[in-house]
């Protein structure tokens, strides 16, 4: 008894003091964030719009993994919070101008393209645009390049060069490793498993990569030519010979309008503005004005439209931010077909898709929805792709922008055999004893190579799934099946080349999507409620402090904060590992520059 005491005493002494530590720490961090919200801050006049895009820019606001353990947690503001402020500041007879610094850029093609246009629309109210980077990378310089001034530091420079996909082959590794891919798929484009089966790309890998990146590519250059005034032949010609190889070189090609160091862009927007050179400029965050320009309700209108964010990978269970959990989000589309106030639902997809399960499961949620008689039409961001199209295709009408990437419709499966790897190279061996020849199972033995039932099963359970797949998208698209197929075979397209063989009804925006969803509901005056619900800073500050995280999401976390550039490969390793039955999705990182 006296040990039972101890030890409850020595528990809730521990207890106590993390309470303490815990409410400390907590303190710390709430009381900063209540004296911020009760420090309101007012654009002074004569102020110019700072639009600092360094952080990864999500579709819906916070919905994406946190990068730190920051005691003062900021918004990620998502893309149309961004665009939305843009265009009030149109509005905002306090701001004068823009400095767009995309020094730190990192966002897809659509992305950008939703920005620029924000930004093209801010300029037509006569308002000035300066652009500003150390060194551009050509995404930087694409949304750069709509600004009405662009300047390149004298040390920095514009990389200018074309496009190029680069893929990571992982097959020499893995056998040099002693790790075998037991890998079964259905399509002829569908590349997803080459990384891992291959050592460089096959033909028709490369044929598609060709085809889809060019069309990026002429939307680029398109882009450019117009804002620039030049002509696209003049700058493919400028990126094919790599013209741009100094600062000064971008102003003689008229990619940039002069070279300048920061104080100089200063002294530009004073000029603008018409303040002598000794005079404050007052500049005002983008984070700041985001979050007193956020889109508000009429709460007087009753009717809805729902808009479900879904991007990241598609997968079983909850997930958490970022991800594109089957539990989470048949729950959320549930709660919506018992809204009476809800008549109409768009899905914005930014996803290459993920387990085929999940993805069916969300598919007949959606499909539930219309039986129900409730409209539902899918928009696509930068990426709805396998598992991505395959919830889409439920959708009464799909919406895409130009430079989407979308299609691949095809399945595989994959299982690896590292029996050799702790065979000869960690000296452990592995026996069995079996009631029949399957009994090790199908995707749980990784140590023994596919007996020939096995491979049988494995390839026509992932040629069944594909034709599930299909006939989806059939019965989605009004095509047969033989029409899908053609189109189909894992094949990717561009969203302009997915209208012409009718995997897309047509081009536009988020808000094209909701405004047909309205039209097709039949209605004028309505709010948008968005899902996912999600959590602010401060509410996932205090998950973290109380151990609402796993161990692997923590270090995630950490090499997403220190070494941004190799945290999606790990991320790829990541979902390899956790991936289970058959796979609608694009699991090698695509890096397009």
């Amino acid at each position: 008894m006296k040990q039972f005491f101890k030890f409850a005493f020595a528990s809730c002494l521990g207890v106590f003091l993390a309470m303490i530590a815990f409410f400390m720490i907590g303190g710390i961090g709430v009381s900063s964030i209540v004296s911020g919200m009760n420090k309101t801050e007012k654009v002074k006049s004569n102020s110019v719009l700072h639009v600092k895009l360094d952080n990864q820019i999500p579709e819906k606001t916070n919905n994406v993994e946190a990068e730190s353990f920051s005691l003062e947690p900021k918004d990620i503001w998502g893309v149309h919070d961004i665009t939305y402020a843009i265009e009030q500041a149109a509005e905002d007879s306090n701001i004068k101008g823009i400095l767009l610094d995309v020094s730190m850029l990192s966002a897809g093609s659509v992305t950008r393209s939703e920005i620029r246009e924000s930004i093209e629309k801010f300029r037509e109210s006569g308002k000035f645009v300066h652009a500003y980077a150390k060194n551009y990378s050509q995404g930087a310089y694409h949304l750069a390049s709509a600004a009405d001034k662009v300047f390149v530091n004298p040390l920095g420079g514009i990389d200018f060069k074309g496009y190029a996909a680069n893929i990571m082959f992982f097959t020499g590794m893995l056998e040099k490793l002693g790790i075998k891919m037991q890998i079964y798929y259905a399509g002829d484009f569908k590349g997803a498993t080459e990384p891992f089966r291959l050592d460089q790309l096959s033909d028709k890998n490369k044929q598609q990569i060709r085809e889809y990146i060019n069309d990026l590519y002429d939307e680029f250059i398109d882009d450019i030519a117009a804002s620039r005034d030049m002509s696209p032949v003049e700058l493919k010609n400028i990126a094919d010979q790599y013209l741009i190889r100094q600062a000064s070189d971008a102003v003689t090609y008229g990619l940039a309008d002069k070279v300048a160091y920061f104080d100089e862009v200063i002294a530009a927007m004073k000029e603008e503005i018409g303040l002598e050179e000794d005079d404050k400029l007052n500049v005002f965050d983008l984070e700041k004005y985001v979050k007193g320009n956020k889109r508000s309700s009429d709460f007087k209108v009753k009717d809805r439209v729902a808009v479900i964010y879904a991007e990241g990978t598609i997968m079983a269970g909850k997930t958490d931010l970022g991800a594109i959990g089957d539990d989470k989000y048949t729950k959320i589309i549930r709660k919506i077909r018992k809204d009476d106030k809800v008549k109409a639902v768009v899905v914005r997809v930014n996803s290459g898709g993920g387990s085929a399960l999940a993805s069916e499961n969300i598919w007949r949620e959606l499909e539930l929805l219309k039986d129900q008689g409730i409209p539902v039409i899918a928009s696509m961001g930068d990426v709805a792709a396998s598992g991505g199209y395959y919830i889409s295709a439920a959708a009464d009408t799909i919406v895409a922008e130009s430079n989407t990437i979308t299609g691949s419709i095809g399945v595989f499966s994959m299982i690896p055999n590292v029996g050799k790897l702790f065979n000869e190279k960690l000296g452990i061996t592995f026996d069995t004893v079996l009631t029949g020849q399957l009994s090790a199972g199908l995707y749980e033995n990784i140590f023994m190579d596919h007996n020939a039932l096995q491979k049988e099963i494995l390839q026509n359970s992932t040629d069944t799934m594909y034709n599930i797949f299909l006939q989806r998208v059939s019965d989605g698209r009004n095509m047969t099946v033989a029409e899908v197929h053609k189109v189909a075979q894992g094949r990717v397209w561009s969203g302009q080349k997915a209208v012409n063989n009718g995997l897309v009804d047509v081009i536009g925006d988020l808000e094209d999507a909701i405004a047909i969803a309205a039209n097709s509901a039949g209605v004028d005056s309505y709010n948008i409620k968005e899902y996912p619900i999600v959590k602010d800073p401060t509410q996932q500050l205090v998950d973290k402090l109380t151990g609402n995280n796993s161990d692997s999401d923590k270090i995630g976390m950490m090499l997403k904060s220190e070494v941004n550039e190799i945290y999606p490969y790990y991320q790829e390793i990541k979902q390899l590992k956790e991936m289970s039955g058959a796979q609608a999705r694009m699991p090698y990182i695509l890096d397009i520059k």
